[in-house]
């Protein structure tokens, strides 16, 4: 290993508007056993695992620190350039202002680690495992990320911009105001992320061997890319559409028995029923659910027993989705809910069906609930509606 020397090191990173600021120095007791290479620096963490090593500030350009254990590891402010950190022990390690350009970091482990303003431009991430990551306001300008872990990292003000992100994990990772711009997004998995004030344009969608295409929205990617090169997508869109049978009604548990057992015989008749909780707590807005629900599905089937929620939701989709029928159930001791008269007038919403027992109406599903709601699917596919007109 190279000699390396500890320093004072003032470091001050901007990105976006972001500044990280760190005046460092490293413990010469904890830098002088990390030049004795690897092996002897990991058996020390081991023969003193309450010591967290403080190795700020420290200069380890180009050093070889492949399967180092630096867990828990102060190295704020540090010049790690080039520096092979190849399946590295770098969880919860603080690496503020670091400068990693173009280090190889493949395979490493730094979940929970404090990146946040590092220099990580060009650096090699491949396959690094960073769930819960500060990189706030970090420069990955560049860099590799092919296949890593980037699940709820904190990306918010990062710069990425040309990063291979080919088949990276991306679920609820945090992309705010971060810069995404000519970064390659194939195989992608993306989930839930946060790009309010994101800057997302020229992603490219597809891999090397391909004729370049670009979108400018990471949460679309990999549909696009679907839609344009698999051949069955479309069969997939009309295997759903003929088969999305959506499900209303309350969760009370008695009500839900009833609804768990519809689900059920959907199932049976290789339908695929979708079952949402209306009552339960969310972050997006109901009706907009409901509404991208509903057009997927071949048919509704609304209990309107006991009614809560389910007027609005009704009323939010029957009027305008002619193609979809809504047969509703009607426990036969209950009465209708007083709006329910209002939605009578569109013919794709069908006749009550009353039901004495949960055992009566799975008896009576097929002939009472789901050939009549075929035969008006059916009906709406074959002749055009134009509401309000």
């Amino acid at each position: 290993m190279r000699e390396y020397r500890s320093y004072q090191a003032v470091t001050e990173t901007s990105t976006r508007g972001v500044s990280f600021r760190s005046r460092t120095v490293a413990n010469p007791e904890h830098l002088a056993k990390l030049i004795q290479g690897v092996e002897a620096w990991n058996q020390w963490r081991e023969e003193n695992t309450a010591v967290m090593p403080d190795l700020s500030g420290a200069n380890l350009q180009a050093a070889d620190l492949c399967d180092a254990n630096l867990e828990d590891a102060d190295l704020s402010g540090a010049n790690l350039s080039g520096a092979n950190v190849k399946e590295a022990n770098l969880l919860w390690a603080k690496l503020h202002a670091a400068v990693l350009r173009e280090a190889d970091l493949a395979g490493s482990h730094l979940q929970g680690a404090d990146l946040s303003g590092a220099n990580l431009s060009k650096a090699v991430l491949a396959m690094a495992t960073l769930p819960n990551a500060d990189l706030r306001g970090a420069d990955l300008r560049g860099a590799c990320l092919i296949m890593a872990n980037l699940m709820e990292t904190d990306l918010s003000d990062a710069n990425l911009r040309g990063a291979e992100l080919t088949g990276a994990l991306l679920v609820r990772t945090n992309f705010e105001r971060a810069t995404l711009t000519a970064c390659s997004v194939y195989g992608t998995s993306v989930w839930n992320v946060k790009l309010e004030g994101a800057i997302q344009s020229n992603l490219v969608i597809t891999p090397p061997d391909e004729s370049v295409i670009q979108v400018d929205n990471l949460e679309v990617a990999q549909f696009v890319y679907l839609l344009l090169n698999n051949e069955r997508i479309r069969h997939v869109i009309d295997t759903i559409t003929s088969k999305v049978v959506l499900i209303l009604g309350r969760f009370t548990q008695e009500r839900k028995i009833v609804l768990d057992a519809i689900r059920e015989e959907l199932r049976k008749r290789d339908y695929l029923p979708v079952l949402f909780d209306f009552e339960k707590p969310s972050s997006r807005d109901l009706t907009e659910t409901v509404r991208t629900l509903a057009h997927m599905a071949r048919f509704v089937i609304a209990d309107i027993t006991d009614a809560k929620s389910i007027p609005q939701e009704l009323l939010a989709i029957v009027p305008n989705l002619p193609s979809v029928p809504v047969q509703p159930l009607l426990l036969a001791s209950q009465h209708e809910y007083g709006m329910f008269e209002h939605l009578r007038r569109f013919p794709w919403v069908l006749e009550p069906v009353l039901y004495d027992s949960q055992e009566a109406l799975l008896i009576e599903l097929e002939p009472k609930v789901i050939a009549p709601a075929e035969a008006k699917a059916n009906q709406q596919t074959r002749r055009p509606i134009f509401p309000n007109r």
